[in-house]
């Protein structure tokens, strides 16, 4: 972690102030001054600021209901940053493991930690993202086998070269289904409906890995221990 970085996570300064502390020599790395902020830190370093030692805050991971018209932005866009929903502090060192467009709703997942983060959101980890899709033209019995034996196989997406990993489709009627993927391609889930012949008019994650959507839409709350394991740390 970048040292600036590091006093942004244990005290109270922003990443402007941090680096002026720094600047003037008022950080000890392991008892030496360190004036960059670049400077890599680990966590067995003792790291003090005006002769006070600091320690990071505990990461923090969030589940939310993410509304319609809202954008996985920490900063305002068309539509308002779904970080609005949040009552947290220091919200500007949050992401989102895992985008969804402004027009899907459901399960987001929000953490200041990057390493537990990449585990969702690398296909080489193999998480699976369930969602619930509408479809605008009703699936025949024979129309929803061959395309769930293509999902299966994977889809060559317009203007890419690899096929998708490995999908796996639930009919639960002939307008709307069950669709579990394990990357996070541009609009995957759109363009691969497309490809068979069809179009998403809604669109609704339900689940990530072990970890399913159970607040209403705009609540929040923390994930539990078990949860925040079950991704690997």
């Amino acid at each position: 972690m970048r040292l600036d970085k590091f006093l942004c996570k244990s005290t109270e300064l922003i990443k402007e102030e941090a680096i002026q502390c720094i600047h003037a020599g008022e950080v000890l790395v392991n008892g030496e001054v360190a004036q960059n902020e670049a400077m890599q830190v680990h966590e067995n370093n003792v790291i003090s600021l005006n002769g006070a030692t600091l320690k990071t805050r505990d990461f923090r991971y969030i589940l939310l209901n993410k509304p319609a018209e809202t954008v996985c932005s920490n900063i305002d866009e068309v539509y308002p940053s779904l970080f609005h929903y949040l009552e947290v502090e220091k919200v500007s060192e949050l992401h989102i493991a895992g985008r969804l467009d402004a027009d899907t709703t459901g399960l987001v997942l929000i953490t200041d930690d990057g390493r537990w983060s990449f585990n969702i959101t690398s296909p080489q980890k193999a998480c699976c993202k369930v969602y619930r899709v509408g479809l605008s033209r009703a699936l025949t019995t024979d129309k929803a086998n061959e395309i769930t034996e293509k999902f299966a196989k994977g889809l060559q997406l317009q203007g890419e070269e690899t096929l998708t990993l490995p999908a796996k489709l639930e009919i639960i009627s002939p307008k709307e289904v069950l669709l579990t993927i394990t990357e996070g391609r541009f609009h995957q889930v759109k363009r691969m409906f497309a490809r068979v012949g069809n179009r998403v008019v809604s669109l609704h994650r339900e689940q990530i890995g072990a970890v399913c959507l159970d607040v209403d839409v705009g609540q929040w709350r923390y994930l539990t221990k078990e949860e925040i394991l079950s991704f690997g740390k």
